[in-house]
């Protein structure tokens, strides 16, 4: 994923597209939503040469063979990763493909705060077509809490409970609460939002979840395979700061189906129901002749995010207009002319 982003980003800087506009420091101003990435051990030199441009930073290692927080943790000293650099001094004729794997990102370490613990977002996206691009995203998605508050304090780096939100994480933890699970839907965290910052910072940050959706989604379509008979559920995992700025933190091909609560077997159940409906109308067996464009009395839980057929009728500067902050084509923009908010679709 951060791999096909980066070049999304250098061909729309190629083809001089205004979304890969920078400011006055190199940074992307609309498409700075993935934290500074590195693979280990094949990007080790680059990562070490980031890494002493801020020598305080904290970064979050991940195994990317393994799910459900197995192998995560976190550094905040080269000396902590030494052995990186001697895998990447073995002989050339030892494959890269026979030493594990890490993903290794920036740590996102103001993150916001309720409570005073860290969460993330759980989001599912369907995807039933890349070229063109046509994707829904699901209305009952959750946030996932820490069990222990959260302290950046380098003495706690060690401390799960802390920092990772993951429930096969939480659930070993104390203070776990088997009932709830550690986790809030996302309407109760737009109301808690729209109380404590206001409704259109709310619905401005939203916006820009679903804008981080779109783009990436459209960073991976030219190397994925679109056979017409498959479709896509993916997990998305955003984590927001605390100056209400998303960040893309994981994309889950295969997300976790199992429910560790009532209310959660409920949601994944109506997830999974409303998924088939649009993947196979009516139960039948799938003809490649479909519309791909379902009515939409079938949605169920689902709207649509993103179709780029109905998308491309409106000029190629659309992506641009309907960036966060604008009030053309994002899902969950508004107008305001009738005095009331109406919710449009990206379309």
């Amino acid at each position: 994923m951060v791999k096909n982003i980066k070049r999304y980003r250098k061909e729309l800087e190629k083809e001089g597209s205004p979304l890969a506009e920078k400011d006055e420091n190199g940074k992307y101003i609309y498409l700075d939503f993935v934290p500074v990435t590195f693979m280990l051990p094949a990007d080790y030199n680059l990562f070490v040469e980031e890494f002493r441009k801020n020598p305080s930073s904290t970064w979050i290692m991940k195994p990317c063979g393994k799910a459900q927080g197995k192998g995560i943790f976190l550094i905040n000293k080269l000396s902590q990763i030494k052995k990186w650099s001697r895998d990447s001094k073995t002989s050339s004729f030892v494959s890269q493909s026979s030493k594990e794997a890490y993903v290794i990102s920036l740590y996102i370490n103001n993150p916001l705060l309720i409570g005073g613990k860290k969460f993330d977002l759980r989001l599912y996206v369907l995807v039933s077509t890349y070229r063109p691009l046509r994707c829904y995203m699901y209305k009952l998605g959750f946030c996932r809490f820490c069990t222990v508050k959260y302290t950046p304090s380098t003495s706690e780096l060690d401390n799960m409970f802390v920092h990772l939100t993951n429930v096969a994480i939480q659930k070993h933890g104390d203070d776990y609460n088997h009932i709830h699970g550690g986790k809030w839907t996302v309407s109760n965290l737009r109301l808690y939002l729209e109380s404590t910052r206001g409704k259109e910072v709310t619905n401005k940050l939203f916006d820009e979840i679903h804008w981080i959706i779109v783009q990436s989604l459209k960073a991976v379509a030219p190397v994925m395979n679109n056979d017409k008979h498959c479709f896509e559920c993916y997990g998305y995992d955003i984590i927001i700061d605390d100056k209400l700025k998303p960040w893309l933190i994981e994309v889950n091909a295969s997300p976790s189906l199992t429910s560790s609560t009532a209310n959660d077997r409920i949601l994944k159940y109506n997830l999974i129901n409303d998924t088939l409906n649009i993947a196979v109308p009516n139960g039948e067996i799938p003809d490649c002749k479909w519309n791909k464009s379902p009515p939409k009395e079938v949605l169920g839980n689902y709207e649509v995010l993103y179709d780029e057929e109905m998308a491309q009728s409106d000029g190629p500067d659309r992506d641009l207009r309907s960036r966060p902050g604008q009030s053309t084509g994002v899902k969950g923009s508004r107008a305001r002319d009738s005095g009331k908010p109406v919710l449009t679709t990206w379309k």
